[in-house]
């Protein structure tokens, strides 16, 4: 390997030894100073400076095998260049240039950060009851139909609809917009979900024939579907938002007997407020 001149070495030297933070010093067990043909006093030290251009220190405190290898790459890869070298007039910024080509590697390092997956875990707590709207229509279930659905009505002569029994969820890290609920339909599978039909949310009815399916419900499963945020006002004010499709709510129309449906919260068309009759914990 050829020697740099004095000058640029000392250069070279100073900034790989900052690089390996003192990692290169020689691992040395048992070197024979008896070796080195020099007549610097300083020899019997272990450090010789007589020979111009090249430096060598030794260190009785051992190093790691780690700290040798890298000595080792870091030596290899200014081989590399220095048998390469063209002139020995550079200056500092294209010393350090080859320094950083040459003998320091990038390493980009990547976060992965794993976080738990939401959940929802069912409470054994039920409540079932009836559902009416700001203008006092009672839900009723239509079961005349292939698909069964929720319709709103004023119903009159003591006639009661349909029960929903309504189950709460909790979260590890507890809601702040309201509290997750699951809607049934009492004495029957059927549970209202809000799924997307042709790229718009809807209210639907859905049997589910494994209640056991609606204990835990994962964030990114399509049990999702199931899941209201009920966020209750005063005594009796109560309004069913998705899980899944934030901003949309279980609603009314304000026309008797239709569709209960989704709808945004900006929609003022629909009813989208409700109170709760005849409360039993079951």
């Amino acid at each position: 390997m050829r020697l740099l001149p004095d000058p640029i070495w000392m250069t070279l030297s100073s900034a790989f030894y900052s690089f390996l933070e003192n990692d290169s010093a020689f691992e040395s067990d048992e070197m024979d100073c008896d070796e080195i043909d020099c007549s610097d006093p300083l020899a019997l030290s272990g450090r010789c400076t007589c020979h111009e251009g090249l430096q060598i220190e030794i260190f009785e405190q051992p190093h790691s095998m780690r700290k040798v290898a890298n000595i080792i790459i870091a030596l290899q890869k200014l081989q590399k260049f220095t048998s390469k070298v063209q002139s020995t007039e550079f200056t500092e910024h294209e010393i350090f240039k080859m320094i950083m080509e040459n003998v320091i590697e990038e390493s980009v390092v990547t976060d992965l950060r794993l976080e738990s997956s939401k959940t929802y875990s069912k409470q054994d707590k039920v409540i079932r009851c009836a559902v009416c709207d700001n203008l006092k229509k009672t839900l009723l279930l239509n079961n005349q139909k292939s698909v069964p659905i929720l319709l709103a009505a004023t119903l009159k002569g003591g006639n009661t609809g349909v029960y929903i029994n309504l189950s709460a969820y909790t979260t590890a890290k507890k809601a702040t917009d309201g509290q997750p609920v699951c809607l049934g339909i009492a004495q029957s599978n059927l549970y209202l979900a809000c799924t997307e039909v042709s790229g718009i949310p809807h209210l639907t009815l859905e049997e589910v024939k494994d209640k056991d399916t609606l204990k835990l419900i994962k964030e990114d499963s399509d049990m999702k579907k199931f899941l209201f945020l009920r966020q209750v006002t005063g005594v009796s004010v109560n309004t069913f938002e998705s899980v899944k499709y934030r901003g949309w709510f279980i609603s009314t129309s304000n026309e008797e007997y239709k569709h209960v449906d989704m709808c945004e919260a900006e929609d003022k068309n629909r009813q989208k407020v409700f109170s709760l009759q005849d409360q039993t914990v079951i």
